[in-house]
Order: structure tokens, then sequence, then C-alpha cells
């Protein structure tokens, strides 16, 4: 099983992503914004597979991107889980793959499993 890391500003969507994981069997850590989910990151190491929502306050899921590959995370999967469904969205996406809210737990969890496989 993966260790994701969830970076959500939603305290309910960070809550419920985390659980579900849980019970998938998946270690989780959760973060409220880009800045708190990288110093989890510097703090306690990668996670295998992060999944970060792209509009947050402060710092957006994209640019929590870009400062991760720009602090050496290049091979660090990105799920992004967003509410955002336009197709500028998803096409200016660099991520792994791009899922919206309201999610499918089982594509999700189909996402960290390839992710963690490659």
């Amino acid at each position: 099983m993966a260790h994701v890391l969830v970076v959500d500003d939603d305290p309910d969507i960070l809550s419920l992503v985390q659980l579900q994981l849980g019970h998938a069997g998946h270690t989780t850590r959760g973060a409220p914004s880009g800045p708190q989910a990288l110093a989890t990151i510097e703090a306690d190491g990668p996670p295998d597979v992060a999944i970060l929502d792209i509009r947050m306050p402060g710092m957006s899921g994209y640019e929590l991107l870009d400062e991760l590959r720009a602090r050496g995370y290049r091979e660090l999967p990105v799920i992004f889980l967003s509410a955002r469904a336009e197709p500028a969205d998803i096409n200016r996406s660099t991520a792994r793959a791009y899922l919206t809210k309201p999610y499918v737990l089982s594509d999700l969890l189909r996402e960290i499993e390839d992710a963690t496989r490659s």
C-alpha cells in the first residue's frame, strides 16, 4: 500500500479522502495548504503519491507542483483532485492524473495504484 500526502484547504474533503484511503489500506498525511505540505515533506520525507487540490488560498495546486519539482521531487507522482473541470484547467495540468470532485473512489484508488507501480 502507498504512503499518500493529501493537500486540500477544505477540512471536510481532506478528512474524507484520508479516511477513505485509510480504509483502503493506504497510509496518509494531510495538509491544508501548499506551504504546510512542503513543510511536511521536508520534515518527514516525500510520500509515494501526492493528491493536490488546485484552488487553495496562498499557493495553488499548480504552484505547489511547480515548487515540488523545483525542490527536486521530479519523480513524485501527483494526482490533482479538483472541482475545476474546465478543459483549460485539465490541459494546463502536468500532473500524472486529473480527477474532478465529486470523485469516484475507485478511480482515485486506481490512479494511486498505477502511480505506485510506475
